[in-house]
């Protein structure tokens, strides 16, 4: 997560990303933008202003099961989404600091927002209490009768602006909107009820690039803008869940250490390998260069390199942690299955396990380990190998 800078007093955001998208028909949030699903863009777009100390993001309760933990991992505080969107604000508004000077409300299907409007909008909103992000009405707008069939009349464009978000707020201006926002009543955006309070935000030029997705032909020219915008490679990327898979076998044979997970077994066989054949190790390293397409470990240790004979593989696993950090990636979890008919492995998985979490500078919780056997088919199944596969997780 990239480092923020604090606004006097402290700035946060809530970003609501709760709608259904009938107008869509999909989910528009989760839509792929650029190859990302859309949301990801927007809070992106937040987190790389560095102007927020915390960003709240309100998901459908459905999507804050899914997808909340990894947010919540990457830094991003998650609320759940109510049935409309000042519900869903009211829900997010109670994870905002008490201590915050500033709120910033955005909607999750507007990725192409740029940090200088948002600071804009934040200065202004300092200033007068309440600010909001506008373009001019390029078409001409019609008044309908009630029934939608006829024109009634044209009002003067020249005094009209199409409103956008970020809408930015004084703390206490927010907290005394939902104050006066009827329960169970529904509003296009907040700033409608200042007018019921007699607060007048301030009018912040923006531009048409801030678009909001909400029909199929709004993806098709987000993305066009994106492919066009030289900005978006240089926003600081936030953190994103990656996962790898790794597998490794290595005979059995007498004279030879068992070790796995850095751990020595009792038993007559140990495995034979170029280094002291920790399957266990192996597997996992090579899931997590694999999960940061960072190849396997045989491009930093090749087998062919003599001087490294018998090597550790407790030090395979130090240049794996090295390689992980210059990526700027992080281990979320190791769920290592080992395939063996001999040993028993049961009475040894808790050793394991702690011995894994050691070595990877994790928590004994984000380390799986566990063993199962061939039913005597096979090479493994006659005490022959031993296998074993790794699936990890990580932030990068």
């Amino acid at each position: 997560m990239p480092n923020r800078k604090k606004t006097p007093g402290g700035a946060e955001a809530i970003i609501l990303a709760g709608g259904s998208g009938a107008r869509m028909g999909a989910e528009k949030q989760y839509l792929l933008l650029a190859g990302r699903p859309m949301i990801e863009w927007t809070v992106e777009a937040f987190v790389s202003s560095g102007l927020f100390s915390n960003i709240i993001l309100a998901l459908a309760p459905e999507n804050l099961k899914k997808y909340g933990p990894a947010w919540e991992k990457a830094g991003v505080k998650t609320a759940a989404a109510g049935a409309t969107r000042t519900e869903s604000l009211r829900s997010a508004f109670q994870l905002v600091s008490p201590g915050a000077a500033l709120v910033a409300v955005q909607d999750g299907a507007r990725p192409l927002t740029d940090a200088a409007l948002i600071k804009a909008c934040l200065e202004k909103s300092a200033q007068y209490g309440a600010a909001v992000p506008a373009v001019p009405l390029k078409d001409t707008v019609k008044k309908v009768s009630a029934g939608g069939g006829e024109f009634e009349s044209t009002p003067d464009r020249s005094g009209m602006l199409a409103v956008q978000t970020p809408q930015c707020y004084r703390r206490e201006v927010l907290a005394a909107i939902l104050d006066a926002a009827g329960r169970g009543k529904d509003y296009s955006d907040e700033s409608q009820v200042l007018e019921k309070l007699g607060i007048k935000a301030a009018v912040v030029p923006s531009n048409y690039r801030n678009i909001k997705v909400t029909t199929p032909e709004d993806l098709i020219i987000a993305e066009a803008l994106m492919k066009d915008e030289k900005s978006v490679t240089a926003r600081s990327k936030i953190p994103l869940p990656r996962a790898g898979f790794g597998y490794d076998i290595h005979r059995l044979v007498e004279g030879r250490p068992l070790i796995l997970g850095g751990v020595k077994i009792e038993h007559p066989k140990g495995l034979l390998g170029h280094s002291d054949g920790d399957v266990v190790l192996h597997a996992v390293c090579d899931a997590l260069l694999g999960a940061i397409s960072a190849g396997e470990i045989g491009v930093y240790f090749p087998p062919t390199d003599l001087t490294i004979m018998g090597i550790s593989s407790m030090a395979i696993a130090e240049k794996t942690l090295e390689v992980l950090t210059s990526k700027k990636a992080r281990i979320i979890n190791v769920d290592a299955t080992i395939l063996a008919e001999e040993p028993k492995l049961k009475p040894y998985y808790e050793a394991i396990q702690n011995s894994v979490a050691k070595i990877l500078k994790l928590d004994r919780g984000d380390v799986s380990i566990k063993a199962k056997s061939r039913e005597g088919l096979g090479d493994i199944g006659h005490g022959e190998a031993i296998v074993c596969y790794a699936a990890v997780s990580v932030l990068r």
